[in-house]
């Protein structure tokens, strides 16, 4: 079980200075971060640090993290979120 204080925590670091960030990351913490394993909140949690630019980059596929695990979070919130192609 997720507890309340870590999804209020993420939810906030979600919230970011660009709309189009905001429209997929909140609804994301929102209907999935509570269901993943302990390794991709994690994983979330560092994909949280980055700039808004690089988010937004890899969010509309034009970068990708170096790091394949972040990488990874990047493609499953893409799905999830029913991101643009």
């Amino acid at each position: 079980m997720v507890d309340i204080a870590e999804v209020n925590r993420m939810r906030w670091a979600a919230r970011r200075g660009m709309l189009e960030l905001d429209l997929l990351l909140e609804p994301f913490v929102n209907e999935h971060y509570a269901g993943l394993s302990e390794r991709d909140r994690e994983t979330f949690e560092r994909l949280m640090t980055c700039q808004d630019q690089d988010l937004f980059a890899y969010l509309m596929q034009r970068g990708q993290p170096d790091d394949s695990e972040l990488a990874r979070m990047v493609e499953h919130i893409r799905l999830a979120t029913g991101a643009p192609r």
